[in-house]
């Protein structure tokens, strides 16, 4: 249930820091100039202001790790790779939603996630399967480079397909390359704990 509108900032930090359920908080200003606090993203407008959940992702790795190995099954993905994409994409966080409407912990947009038929995209095994399954269909069409796949994720395939090679704009081409460091073994090893 999101916070009442105006909270001291004395009193934000007690209510979270100081209780058994710790949770990141979100903040927005309306146009009246009233600050607002949640602990939810109920609203597009909310933007991380405190982050409480900050285990660098371990916590959710574990959480999600069955759905993940399930969804790298069915469509043919390594696991390393969708959980690079979750990384890159959200750090695990099933209620991330980004400024161009993402969502979720794959970051769908809602039009891929009607194609991908996610009824619900802030629900952690809908996002994997249906991020999966679009992941898996980029793959194919690039024909398994998984640079040009991980850019067409970020980007579209309509303008990777064009250059015929990772599109010369700065944020897609820092996408790639933190996708591809998140993809390698040793990091998940290091960094998330990985088993495999």
């Amino acid at each position: 249930m999101p916070l009442p509108r105006l909270i001291p900032c004395a009193a934000l930090f007690a209510v979270f820091f100081l209780s058994d359920a710790q949770a990141d908080i979100y903040r927005f200003r309306d146009k009246d100039g009233v600050w607002h606090f949640s602990n939810t993203r109920s609203d597009a407008r909310y933007r991380l202001y405190i982050r409480t959940r900050g285990l660098g992702g371990k916590q959710y790795l574990r959480k999600y790790e069955n759905v993940i190995r399930k969804a790298a099954e069915k469509f043919g993905i390594e696991v390393n790779l969708i959980k690079a994409i979750i990384k890159a994409e959200s750090s695990f966080d099933p209620d991330a939603i980004s400024e161009s409407g993402a969502q979720g912990l794959m970051q769908l947009m809602p039009d891929t996630a009607n194609d991908m038929a996610v009824g619900d995209p802030f629900d952690p095994e809908e996002n994997i399967f249906g991020g999966t399954r679009y992941l898996s269909l980029l793959l194919q069409r690039f024909k398994q480079d998984k640079r040009l796949a991980i850019a067409a994720y970020n980007v579209g395939a309509t303008t990777v397909t064009q250059h015929n090679a990772v599109p010369p704009i700065p944020q897609t081409r820092r996408f790639v390359e933190k996708v591809m460091k998140y993809y390698s073994r040793d990091w998940f090893l290091n960094e998330l704990g990985s088993q495999h």
